[in-house]
């Protein structure tokens, strides 16, 4: 779940593994051992990145790279593999690029920081059970969650850790951080608060479901969706209830905030567009499935993928429907656009590169797995992870 700064069925087992995993996690150990283009752990410090992609969401939380200028409809078609990296475990998380590192969690039980340009380990470190969230790096720290119940900072040059703090359930929400606070989801139905320096608590607010879905912070509210059915909107400095906005079935997708506008997915099918102030719904569009996806919107489009297999692509302020991208299966990686592509998994094995403009498919790459990760783009590279345990780097050949 990556935020960006310029410094210069196998459906049913899956969604009930899903929710048994967070409801029931209990610690356990493995060591994750990688395998790469380069050595691993031998690889000295890779030097200060041009553009970083701090977290899941971005300033404005839409999942929108707008410094990206390497890559373009009319290049994309020219992407290759530069490096891939092997874990043990099923890599669900999406990257996180910080000055030259790619950060990542893993089914294998293991926290991973590689040299974002060889994919070489530079460290790792094991929480003791599954890592589905993504990690927020902000001034040095890596937070991220795992399904052991702990919400972790992390020394993000070292890999040491800091500080954890342990919640009443498996941790699948990623980190959002924002003015010093850590601001996560838990499957003890509850959201938290927790100070960034030290871990320490500062509120917690409880809905009626459980939490996987990642909060959005903007202006001083936190957004979150929850298997209750409902969005919450809470004061980020107290978390007291703002507003709630209740959907049709519960919400794993992520909600979207920008321009005054909170956009979220629901089990029930529908993407709805919400005033981030009053929770007042502009305008709702029915899919034909579930939407586990989280919304990237960029020059007035909101792009979120579906069940049904398509990524669609929505007016942001009506919600008509400009066009859409049929795969051969679910699209529940979110996806990110940059330069005028947009760039999505699907679980049909591939990773796709779309004309945000038109839909039409510029570029494509089979992985051999399903892809729930969410691509991030940075400095001419796509990164991406997927469900058969390896994480992508592709870059222009």
């Amino acid at each position: 779940m990556a935020r960006i700064e310029g410094t210069d069925s196998i459906k049913t087992v899956k969604r009930v593994a899903t929710v048994c995993l967070v409801m029931l996690a209990l610690p356990g150990f493995c060591m994750g051992q990688g395998a790469s283009s380069s050595s691993a752990s031998t690889a000295s410090h890779p030097p200060k990145a041009r553009i970083n992609w701090t977290e899941f969401h971005r300033p404005g939380m839409a999942r929108w790279n707008p410094y990206e200028t390497t890559l373009n409809v009319h290049n994309v078609g020219q992407l290759g593999l530069k490096w891939s990296y092997f874990t043990f475990g099923g890599d669900f998380s999406s990257p996180a690029v910080v000055d030259g590192v790619l950060y990542f969690g893993s089914e294998d039980y293991t926290v991973y920081g590689l040299n974002a340009s060889t994919g070489a380990r530079l460290w790792n470190y094991a929480t003791g059970f599954y890592v589905h969230s993504s990690p927020a790096v902000k001034n040095g720290v890596m937070y991220i969650g795992s399904e052991n119940w702990n919400v972790y900072g992390i020394n993000a040059r070292s890999g040491a850790k800091l500080w954890n703090y342990t919640t009443g359930s498996g941790v699948w929400s990623s980190p959002v951080v924002a003015n010093g606070v850590v601001y996560a989801g838990s499957g003890d139905k509850k959201v938290y608060a927790l100070n960034a320096r030290t871990g320490a608590k500062l509120w917690s607010y409880k809905t009626g479901g459980l939490v996987l879905s990642s909060p959005a912070v903007a202006r001083g509210v936190v957004y979150v969706g929850s298997y209750d059915k409902s969005l919450y909107a809470l004061d980020a400095r107290t978390g007291a209830k703002l507003w709630n906005f209740p959907t049709g079935r519960h919400i794993f997708s992520s909600p979207t905030v920008t321009n005054g506008v909170v956009y979220i997915g629901s089990w029930d099918k529908n993407v709805y567009a919400l005033n981030a102030r009053t929770g007042a719904k502009l305008w709702s569009y029915a899919t034909g499935d579930a939407i586990e996806s989280s919304a990237a919107v960029a020059n007035g489009v909101v792009y979120v993928g579906s069940d049904d297999n398509n990524l669609y692509a929505l007016d942001a302020k009506s919600g008509a429907k400009l066009w859409s991208f049929p795969t051969g299966f679910e699209v529940v990686s979110s996806p990110a656009v940059a330069n005028g592509v947009v760039y999505v998994g699907s679980w049909d094995g591939n990773i796709y590169a779309l004309d945000a403009g038109t839909g039409a498919m510029l570029w494509s790459d089979a992985v051999g797995s399903a892809v729930s990760s969410s691509p991030v783009v940075v400095n001419g590279v796509v990164y991406v992870g997927s469900d058969g345990g390896y994480v992508y780097a592709f870059g222009l050949n």
